[in-house]
């Protein structure tokens, strides 16, 4: 599927859905909980569930990036699976520290 900033997502297992906010405009195997995501206008598959080694969920409002920053997903509702590119997980995002106001 081609991702660009601005595309939805949702999990085809879970109730995750994310939208990309930054993103490479091709295509990409982005999955959640083991399973490719799908455009939310397609109809979720029933009785799905994450697979055990992508089951740690995903939280709302966090934001997820692979290990070179190359797509960024910011979670809009969360779910069971955990988000990957392929087989590789991708991380929460670490929040910049605030410059000092001294």
């Amino acid at each position: 599927m081609e991702v660009r900033a601005g595309s939805r997502l949702k999990s085809a297992v879970c109730n995750t859905e994310v939208i990309a906010v930054k993103a490479p405009g091709e295509d990409m195997d982005i999955r959640c909980g083991g399973v490719p995501m799908l455009d939310p206008s397609e109809a979720k598959t029933e009785g799905g569930t994450p697979s055990d080694d992508a089951s740690d969920g995903t939280q709302m409002g966090k934001r997820y990036v692979d290990s070179d920053e190359t797509i960024e997903l910011l979670c809009t509702k969360p779910g069971d699976g955990s988000l990957g590119i392929g087989d590789a997980l991708l991380a929460i995002k670490e929040s910049k520290p605030l410059p000092a106001s001294d």
